[in-house]
């Protein structure tokens, strides 16, 4: 009996078992199923790599900072990144690289925008807002000529190979210097607390063909010389020229006591100082502006023949800052274009919020900024938006027009839903300038240019000195202000 016993018990107590370690591998087997279907429907981690002679050396800090929060991972030059950020110009050293870029991928620069930054070539343009300037040797002639004219201006000698600039009298200026220019110097330059200091303003260029570019409107850059300008000796460059080691904004008391003391900006600090000199500040603003979009526009076609050797167009963005000087009479200058801006905060910790902002900004107005993944399809950066991003509803204008149109020839009747169903490139560039505007954070249009209600019932003025692409993006921007002001 109790033989028989034990026996009934062992097997109760396997059959128990063997129950339990079959729904422990049901279980187990649908988990891995699970699992198999998320790892089918995982998107692979975004990439960015870094490229220039100190990338590695901190120099990329914010922008590692930056890309990290977003849920980017950071890899090799060689791997499959969806963003190359270069601090130096890659379409010299890695032009084999560059001219194999994917339709998924983004590099921080178009190919050409040299023509925008290179010194000579911006000094020696006749531009708005950019003071005076002969190439040397070619213009030597002139220069005399323009010296002879004006002889209480002063001038500055500069290379585009340097940095530096000094004030020279004309007989101390080497006329025959290949890869020289001089310059009208500003000598009566607005000073704060004695101080003389420039304006770095940071605008983004996300299109070319047809051009569009914004400008950052968050804050500026403000960098004072080491010395006060008064009285000026022109042997001592920290007087007159903003060098690496130049003197912050929280070190000029009359600025310090709104950005340190009140929590405010570079650029809001500015213009409560201007304020208080009875000036409008956006006045001020308005002719830096000016200056960026009449540069922008005169360089565009370079950029597109450049570009055009490339993949593709969409590939590109460029972060630039400009740098204005202002004068006692509260005009712009128009100094210098910087591409690859320094974005480092090691020798100003305060400035590192700045740069964060500016570099965020950026990568959200480009289609880069999203934290993570928001669906289970791979994210393809330079594709059109999704529907659920934009729509045709949001996408098509001059609905009164629209119901009128006969033939797709007439420039706003190619704006309108079955002319646009046979475009898809312009279909596409619009879709791409939907989202920026929805993802341009803290960035404003300056081109096209804002618009007053009245010009988008008129009509862009100089719409018709554009290229036909640009006249189309105008008309389309009239569009969706007259559908929204928030557009204007």
């Amino acid at each position: 009996m109790f033989g028989h016993s034990m026996l009934l018990r062992i097997s109760k107590y396997f059959l128990l078992t063997l129950f339990v370690l079959s729904v422990f591998l049901y279980l187990l087997k649908i988990e891995s199923r699970l699992v198999e279907k998320q790892s089918n429907n995982c998107v692979p981690q975004r990439k960015y790599a870094l490229y220039g002679r100190h990338a590695e050396e901190g120099i990329l800090q914010h922008v590692e900072e930056v890309m990290d929060s977003l849920g980017y991972s950071n890899t090799s030059i060689d791997d499959d990144w969806s963003l190359l950020w270069c601090h130096d110009y890659p379409f010299k050293k890695l032009k084999s690289r560059m001219m194999k870029i994917k339709p998924n991928q983004m590099v921080n620069h178009f190919p050409g925008s040299g023509y925008i930054t290179n010194k000579v070539n911006l000094a020696t343009s006749g531009l708005p807002y950019v003071p005076t300037a002969f190439k040397l040797p070619n213009q030597k002639g002139e220069f005399k000529d323009y010296a002879f004219k004006n002889p209480e201006k002063l001038f500055v000698i500069k290379s585009n190979n340097h940095r530096g600039i000094n004030i020279r009298k004309i007989t101390d200026v080497d006329l025959e210097v290949e890869g020289t220019f001089v310059q009208e110097f500003i000598d009566e330059p607005l000073l704060i607390d004695g101080y003389k200091f420039d304006i770095g303003v940071y605008i983004v260029i996300t299109s070319i063909d047809p051009l569009r570019a914004y400008l950052y409107d968050g804050d500026v850059l403000l960098r004072f010389c080491p010395e006060k300008y008064e009285p000026l000796d022109v042997n001592n460059t920290d007087k007159y020229v903003v060098h690496d080691n130049y003197r912050p904004v929280w070190e000029v008391a009359s600025l310090a006591k709104h950005f340190k003391n009140s929590g405010f900006g570079m650029k809001a600090s500015l213009d409560t100082y201007l304020k208080s000199q009875g000036k409008n500040p956006e006045e001020i603003w308005q002719q830096a502006y000016e200056a960026i979009r009449a540069i922008l526009l005169s360089k565009e076609q370079a950029l597109v023949t450049t570009t055009e050797a490339y993949p593709s167009k969409r590939s590109f963005f460029e972060l630039m800052r400009f740098d204005f000087t202002l004068d006692r009479y509260f005009r712009m200058y128009i100094m210098e274009a910087n591409m690859s801006p320094n974005l480092s905060s090691e020798h100003f910790p305060p400035n590192r919020l700045l740069y964060l902002q500016v570099i965020y900004s950026t990568l959200s107005l480009v289609g880069l900024g999203r934290r993570g993944h928001t669906d289970n399809t791979e994210m393809t950066w330079l594709q059109a938006p999704l529907e659920t991003e934009a729509a045709m509803k949001d996408i098509v204008v001059f609905p009164e027009i629209c119901g009128k149109c006969t033939s797709c020839n007439e420039q706003r009747c190619k704006l309108c839903l079955w002319c646009l169903d046979k475009n898809e490139e312009l279909k596409e560039t619009l879709f791409f300038a939907h989202r920026e505007f929805m993802n341009r954070h803290f960035y404003r249009r300056i081109i096209p240019p804002p618009l007053s209600e009245a010009e988008a019932k008129s009509g862009y003025e100089a719409i018709e000195g554009l290229t036909e692409i640009n006249q189309i993006m105008h008309e389309w921007i009239r569009g969706k202000c007259l559908l929204d002001k928030s557009w204007c």
